[in-house]
């Protein structure tokens, strides 16, 4: 048993070497380029409410696709309340949301072009 062990691991570490580096590093990279486009698409709503004590921000938003959230109006915590600051109630913007243990956190908002 313990030689068929080392065999196994043998061959695997032969088939390992023979793949090309440049192979690996592109594919580590599309890999890399695809989790970061995905996560740093922003998302178009309109600012409904604003409550700056409490660091929340009210928005009716398009699909969020990043999270596959439908489009809705619902309340969001600003990872930064000067966030809130960007924005008045009423204003169509851009804004990026993060799910942060099951809460959904605004981390960066900018006017929609």
């Amino acid at each position: 048993m313990k030689n068929a062990n080392t065999l196994l691991i043998g061959a695997m570490l032969s088939l390992v070497t023979l793949m090309p580096l440049s192979a690996v590093a592109q594919a580590a990279g599309d890999a890399g380029k695809a989790a970061s486009t995905t996560a740093a698409s922003m998302t178009d709503g309109e600012v409904r409410k604003i409550d700056k004590d409490a660091g929340k921000i009210t928005i009716k938003h398009g699909d969020i696709k990043h999270l596959e959230m439908p489009g809705m109006t619902m309340v969001f915590a600003a990872k930064d309340k000067a966030l809130l600051d960007k924005a008045q109630v009423g204003d169509k913007i851009r804004f990026m949301v993060i799910n942060e243990g099951g809460k959904m956190v605004v981390t960066a908002i900018e006017p929609a072009k």
